[in-house]
């Protein structure tokens, strides 16, 4: 049986995650933004099935993982880092990008809509890097079923980072508009994503 433990650790790391600006959260905030809320959460179900896609390999191997080749679990991890490090360059640099002032979009039908969103996350490295490297941590081979804790762990983070999308996408046209309205905060959002997300960069790589 999957410790309590373990599911707050992951609930943190998830919380933590989610609120890092990613492809994840660009993408819901741009569609929020520029075709509205009911948008912004049929992306969010694409999502969310790419979490449960992530999370059914995960349960499908999670036992191999344990005895990856270091080789490749580094190299993994590296290319996280590296990910994670050109998200804050594109943020730090002049001119840089903001999650919540994004380009316009033209309007998509639902179904690309979450096609679209479950594509954003399949490809997203951050959550690759949770899947692979993060999640099998919380896991204790000596408590029971491994697949079992691996499904229950990976739930958890699934149950965070939809709740947690799913009020970044209802308010994100108010936030959009209100940083809008004051550039300096705009660039002050933008300057607190890159340093967040280069501090991260710097500790998944050096771990």
């Amino acid at each position: 049986m999957v410790s309590w433990h373990a599911i707050a650790g992951m609930a943190l790391v998830a919380l933590g995650l989610v609120l890092v600006p990613g492809p994840n959260m660009m993408y819901l905030v741009s569609r929020s933004v520029t075709q509205g809320r009911r948008a912004g959460l049929i992306s969010l179900l694409g999502v969310a099935a790419g979490f449960l896609v992530y999370l059914l390999a995960a349960v499908a191997g999670i036992a191999a993982l344990f005895a990856m080749v270091p080789v490749v679990y580094t190299g993994l991890k590296l290319a996280g880092a590296a990910y994670l490090a050109w998200l804050a360059w594109q943020a730090l640099r002049p001119g840089g990008t903001s999650a919540f002032d994004p380009r316009p979009l033209p309007a998509d039908p639902p179904r690309r809509l979450f096609t679209m969103g479950l594509v954003t996350n399949l490809l997203n490295p951050k959550i690759a890097v949770l899947y692979v490297s993060v999640l099998p941590q919380f896991v204790d081979p000596g408590r029971g079923s491994v697949p079992l804790q691996s499904l229950v762990i990976g739930l958890t983070q699934i149950v965070v980072a939809v709740t947690v999308n799913a009020l970044i996408a209802l308010t994100a046209g108010s936030v959009s508009t209100f940083l809008r309205a004051r550039p300096s905060w705009l660039r002050g959002q933008r300057w607190v994503m890159g340093v967040v997300l280069g501090g991260m960069a710097v500790r998944v790589g050096v771990e």
